[in-house]
């Protein structure tokens, strides 16, 4: 699912060439140099994405790797686009024609790396001087490239990394930091292309939005950037905020940030005074009904409805369980509980009652969850427990408006390197 909001980006970590993706797959290079549109040779007419109907886009599994299908006779013409490290920084561009026909894909550049030169004629549609066109055949792939580098055309040696490895590649880095695999797949999908997004465009400047910069900063060095680079625009940005949004629901979870990249940092002196800060101020609990838009309020807020950092220890469902979660098993591994400690988890249904079975990492705290299971606390490294029945999950279940909750087997713990499921 892509964010409404603003276009997904493509490049690779560590390199300073940057993308857009067009809603119809067109490569937009934020240098200035020439876009990369597509179209399509099918066998009615010439297809131009831009301007079709029947066009469909989705990150896969949320990741940094964008398909666009266009519809022609017979099937879809399938791209996907997603940039590798090798050759010094490629954008690799796929079509697949999942059509029992022929095709031609036409490119709007004439500094393309392929594997075969162009060799399709182009006719019937008016083009940029300068524009190529491959043949594709039935349920067969094209591969092109850019370069990064701004070289020109010339051969694509084999051996690259495919659409799926790099799909691998970008949920690895995105769990680093924690998995989420919610009943929702959609929310579970945008927290990967957040950390996706966040990677490869980095955070707000800290005068900008200091709240936001702490948050995306903290979720950087969870996905395994060096936190030391980090720690004097953390401390600035932790001065502004307190001072300029004392209010901000978000202002917890950046200082809960702040406090994970100060102790990766080995800043024993900066956490003392950031506890002195904490201590100073009155911060805001609740959290909004709605998912926040920018990706690092986004990934604060779902992290904290799932399990929520306290003084004394930290709140499983602090907002409640969705009633829309209802009678679905699922899973979370690795939210953060602390500065060095988080939680793994997995909810089972018994009728109209949640099985949990967790497992701390780090130093144990004490976990509780006061709005769904008043009665319960613990500090116990792992166990499980059956909670009551949450609130209004009969009303909701009555109205109709959940899925039904059907009996469930008695859970058990995973044995080491296995999953809750």
């Amino acid at each position: 699912m892509i964010d409404d909001t603003s276009l997904p980006t493509t490049g690779i970590t560590g390199g300073g060439w940057r993308a857009s993706v067009t809603r119809w797959g067109a490569i937009e290079p934020w240098d200035g140099s020439t876009p990369l549109d597509w179209h399509i040779a099918a066998d009615d007419r010439w297809h131009s994405p831009e301007r079709e109907a029947a066009v469909r886009q989705r990150r896969i599994d949320g990741t940094a790797v964008i398909e666009t299908r266009v519809r022609i006779p017979d099937g879809d013409a399938v791209q996907r686009v997603y940039s590798v490290p090798d050759r010094g920084g490629l954008t690799i561009v796929e079509v697949e024609n999942e059509s029992p026909l022929p095709i031609a894909i036409a490119f709007t550049h004439d500094r393309l790396r392929s594997v075969r030169p162009p060799t399709a004629p182009i006719e019937g549609i008016a083009l940029p001087a300068g524009s190529v066109a491959f043949p594709v055949g039935h349920h067969a792939v094209l591969t092109v490239a850019i370069a990064h580098d701004g070289s020109g055309a010339g051969s694509l040696a084999g051996g690259l990394p495919t659409s799926a490895g790099v799909v691998r590649g970008w949920l690895a880095t995105a769990e680093r930091a924690s998995r989420l695999l919610l009943p929702d797949a959609a929310l579970s999908e945008r927290v990967v292309a957040a950390r996706c997004e966040l990677a490869l465009v980095g955070p707000a400047h800290p005068d900008d939005d200091p709240v936001g910069f702490l948050i995306a900063v903290g979720q950087l060095v969870r996905m395994g950037e060096q936190s030391g680079p980090w720690v004097p625009d953390v401390a600035h940005a932790l001065e502004l905020a307190a001072k300029s949004a004392p209010h901000d629901w978000a202002l917890g979870a950046a200082i809960d940030a702040a406090e994970r990249v100060l102790e990766a940092a080995g800043e024993r002196r900066a956490r003392r005074d950031l506890d002195a800060v904490r201590a100073r101020l009155q911060l805001a609990r609740s959290l909004p009904a709605d998912a926040p838009a920018d990706h690092a309020r986004f990934l604060a807020w779902i992290e904290r409805r799932v399990a929520e950092p306290l003084a004394n220890g930290a709140s499983l469902f602090p907002a409640g369980l969705p009633a829309e979660w209802a009678g679905t098993n699922f899973e979370v591994y690795g939210v953060p509980t602390g500065a060095t400690s988080s939680v793994s988890f997995a909810l089972r249904w018994h009728g109209e009652r949640p099985a949990v079975l967790w497992e701390q990492s780090g130093p144990a705290v004490t976990l509780s969850a006061a709005t769904v299971a008043p009665e319960w606390h613990t500090t116990d490294t792992k166990g499980e427990v059956l909670w009551p029945v949450p609130p209004g999950l009969t009303e909701v279940a009555t109205s109709g408006t959940a899925p039904a909750v059907a009996p469930a087997e008695q859970p058990s713990w995973p044995a080491e390197g296995e999953s809750f499921s």
